[in-house]
């Protein structure tokens, strides 16, 4: 057979045999949705026909769609919390699942505030570790020579915690880290990375950065990518540096590990790796000991091609500090996923974050959507409404995710809210709108992550004449006094402080976020005068960093870890408070005319 016929794809020459069938596999899912959902649905209900909740619901082993949709209802984590907590207590009856539950994986912890415990069985590995394997066949299309060079990524397992019926709990990630999937992955040339397993593995957050930081550094010249799941991640890595460097470089001249790393399995992979170089030592310390950190991810690692983190969603606030560190490297976002299923990928991973579009993948789940309109009155459980299938969207409509697992989550609302952009083939491509929730209310006004997240970037526009831009950011509904007014925190990055912006324009930066919130919200300051003047409070530099040392304390991921856009408990109100340097109002209420009614 010649070459040429193995290697072709629709999207674009394959660059190995390998990324030839799995580009082929894209284009067989993706051209054949309809069936492909149709087959995942009949395989969920056959396997899980005996479980006690399809048999609540009569659906007396019907696999059809129509029989599906007629008996089972849509339902939201708090709906299936008895059935759940009956399994982590130790139930071993099939529940929602025929098969064992084989643990729990656990939300991010910014999930309506609390985290939640999603059954998953042996099997989801396989399919996850499926649509992992996708994603380098797609990037190797757009960026040349990837298996010439290393990833520098930093990854990170959490301590897992057991339910009182013995099963573990722990994020996704920590999951899969730990999974024979990923400690016994076949060598692939485009899949390097610079961390050895063992300091993935390592529970504590220090030994586990500063070892793979060091293995970075070493490596610095096959770095061809840097990345971390989220955004905040390689963020926390650069500050990480900014306060290490000093014995990173200590270890580097003298070829020894720093006494603080006591892991033995750490130990004993860097004694492979760490040996004396006194010119890269001195390398390290010229980037370093200066004021000017702008682009040094590429002054470190000069050979990075892009860097591979997630900055769609809440994380696109994160995009102008990267781009100042890493002097506006590609940021592609390679895959759609979250704790209950993976969904999808981005067949367009070079494409501006605001334009990133995945494509779900019909194999992953059963997927329904449930169109999205929040004009709309609320629908009661008695006479819900039609939930669409994948072939059935239209392109401009926004939808919530609602899916079907293997793992027994049945017509479950992820809370995604998804906007559909095209499609590739007969599969609907989507922008990650947000995620459904109010973060601040004072009155009528519903303030949601979206909306908040574009008024801090037209705020921050008034910044920009000042070298100065917001780095982190989070809110809160201040109602102890009336009447109550948002409070913003910001946390910013000053360039030059010779020309830092001034206490009028911080309070021109309320106004221009007020201008920005919805009709109600300003209607609300107006007419009713029922809101005050929004404030925005600035803390010092390295709050954030804190209040994420303070979540990981209590037990969340640093995986997974994403900082609230709004908070409410009281420790970290007071973390926050105790940080601010200047407070700021807006100086006039914002334009607000009456709409015309018909």
């Amino acid at each position: 057979m010649a070459i040429e016929s193995v290697l072709s794809s629709p999207l674009g020459p394959p660059a190995c045999e390998k990324d030839a069938k799995a580009l082929q596999f894209i284009e067989d899912m993706t051209a054949n949705v309809d069936l492909v959902q149709e087959r995942v649905l009949k395989e969920i209900l056959t396997s899980n026909a005996e479980t006690e909740y399809l048999q609540k619901y009569q659906l007396n082993g019907a696999t059809d769609r129509d029989s599906f949709k007629s008996k089972i209802p849509m339902v939201t984590y708090e709906d299936l919390q008895p059935e759940i907590q009956r399994i982590a207590n130790g139930d071993k009856s099939p529940i929602l699942s025929s098969r064992p539950i084989s643990e729990f994986l656990t939300s991010s912890g910014t999930s309506a505030g609390e985290r939640k415990l999603m059954p998953t069985i042996e099997e989801e590995m396989d399919r996850r570790q499926l649509l992992y394997s996708l994603l380098m066949p797609v990037m190797n299309l757009y960026v040349p020579g990837l298996d010439k060079g290393k990833g520098l990524y930093f990854y990170f397992i959490k301590a897992e915690a057991r339910t009182p019926g013995g099963l573990v709990a722990r994020p996704v990630l920590t999951s899969y880290y730990k999974s024979k999937q990923f400690k016994t992955r076949p060598y692939d040339p485009y899949n390097v990375i610079t961390s050895p397993n063992e300091t993935i593995l390592c529970v504590d957050s220090f030994q586990s950065m500063y070892s793979q930081m060091l293995c970075g550094l070493i490596m610095r010249e096959e770095v061809l990518r840097v990345g971390a799941v989220f955004a905040s991640g390689l963020l926390r890595a650069i500050r990480f540096l900014q306060l290490n460097w000093e014995e990173l470089a200590n270890d580097i001249a003298t070829g020894s590990l720093n006494h603080k790393v006591t892991s033995p399995s750490i130990r004993e992979c860097m004694a492979k790796i760490l040996k004396p170089n006194q010119e890269l030592a001195e390398l390290i310390t010229n980037e370093c000991s200066g004021e000017n950190w702008e682009g040094i991810i590429t002054r470190l690692w000069p050979n990075t091609k892009y860097l591979d983190v997630i900055v769609t969603g809440s994380m696109a606030q994160y995009i102008p500090t990267l781009d100042y560190y890493s002097g506006g490297l590609p940021k592609p976002c390679t895959m759609y996923a979250s704790s209950e299923c993976y969904f999808g990928l981005n067949l367009r991973p070079m494409s501006k974050p605001s334009e990133v579009s995945y494509t779900i993948m019909p194999n992953m789940g059963y997927f329904e959507f449930l169109p999205h309109d929040p004009s709309a009155p609320a629908f009661s459980r008695e006479s819900p409404p039609r939930l669409l299938d994948l072939a059935e969207l239209e392109v401009g409509k926004e939808y919530e995710l609602v899916i079907t697992t293997y793992s027994g989550l049945n017509r479950y609302r992820v809370g995604d809210i998804l906007l559909v952009t095209g499609f590739y083939n007969k599969a609907p491509q989507f922008r990650f709108v947000r995620r459904k929730n109010v973060l601040l209310s004072i009155e009528a006004d519903k303030t949601d992550e979206s909306e908040l997240q574009k008024a801090i970037e037209n705020a921050s526009l008034l910044l920009r004449e000042f070298s100065t831009s917001v780095v982190e950011y989070t809110s809160y509904a201040d109602t102890k006094i009336i009447p109550g007014h948002y409070v913003i925190y910001w946390e910013l990055l000053v360039k030059d402080p010779a020309n830092s912006p001034t206490g009028a324009v911080l309070n021109q930066c309320c106004l221009a976020m007020e201008e920005s919130l919805n009709s109600v919200y300003r209607q609300s300051r107006v007419a009713d005068n029922s809101i005050g003047p929004l404030e925005i409070r600035v803390v010092k530099n390295g709050t954030f960093e804190e209040l994420m040392d303070y979540a990981i304390s209590r037990g969340a991921s640093i995986n997974q870890y994403k900082v609230p856009r709004c908070v409410s408990f009281t420790p970290i109100m007071e973390l926050l408070d105790c940080r601010v340097v200047s407070k700021h109002f807006s100086p006039s209420a914002p334009h607000w005319t009456p709409e015309r009614r018909s």
